[in-house]
């Protein structure tokens, strides 16, 4: 009886953690652009566009830059990306209500992705220990690709997605594998977008709120 019992319980977890491992997928899409500025046709790369898919279905739609400019390596281990502040990497599509990694709801929308590192100056801590993010700006408000607004502007840009005084964020680190494109998870509840835009590999958390 005993055996039966911690069998039974055994391939319950085994089936549990089966489903878990599933809560997240990638899938790759070749739908067009949705509707953004006319600028946006000539940089953003549209196929394969990517899907995450989680537990209730369509979690976010993106579509990434052709080719993402970079310069010198920066100083501070903190920032792993030497891209220029306010560049644009793609864009995002939420179908339904979402969240971003501060937990902050955002509503169904397309919206840019920028980069942007945080500057050390107290205001910014506790978001993640990394300081490469990317900024979400409704796209509508956002009609030049090539521009790349500063740290200040991209803030107060992104407060529209939020509709909160802090920017909606999603975190960006270096990727932990080598498969691009995939979805893996990190940690208990994080979910990561492992993807290459040119020659940079690029990681963006794309669900689960940071909790340090």
């Amino acid at each position: 009886m005993i055996t039966r019992l911690l069998t039974g319980a055994c391939a319950a977890f085994l089936a549990a953690s089966s489903l878990s491992a599933q809560d997240y997928k990638l899938e790759t899409f070749t739908t067009p652009l949705p509707d953004v500025p006319s600028a946006y046709a000539s940089v953003i790369f549209r196929k394969p566009a990517y899907r995450v898919t989680g537990p209730n279905g369509p979690w976010c739609e993106i579509w990434l830059r052709i080719s993402v400019p970079t310069g010198a390596k920066p100083a501070d281990p903190a920032i792993s990306f030497a891209i220029p502040q306010g560049t644009l990497i793609g864009i995002l599509r939420f179908p339904a209500q979402a969240a971003d990694r501060r937990g902050q709801t955002i509503k169904p929308g397309v919206y840019t992705l920028r980069y942007s590192d945080y500057p050390v100056d107290g205001a910014h801590q506790g978001v993640a220990p990394q300081r490469d993010f990317a900024l979400l700006t409704p796209v509508a408000n956002d009609p030049d690709p090539n521009a790349t607004p500063s740290f200040e502007a991209l803030v107060k840009m992104s407060a529209e997605a939020s509709g909160t005084p802090h920017p909606a964020v999603l975190s960006l680190e270096t990727p932990a594998g080598s498969t691009f494109p995939a979805v893996t998870k990190e940690g208990d509840h994080d979910w990561v977008l492992n993807v290459k835009i040119g020659d940079l590999p690029l990681a963006i958390i794309v669900a689960g709120k940071y909790e340090g």
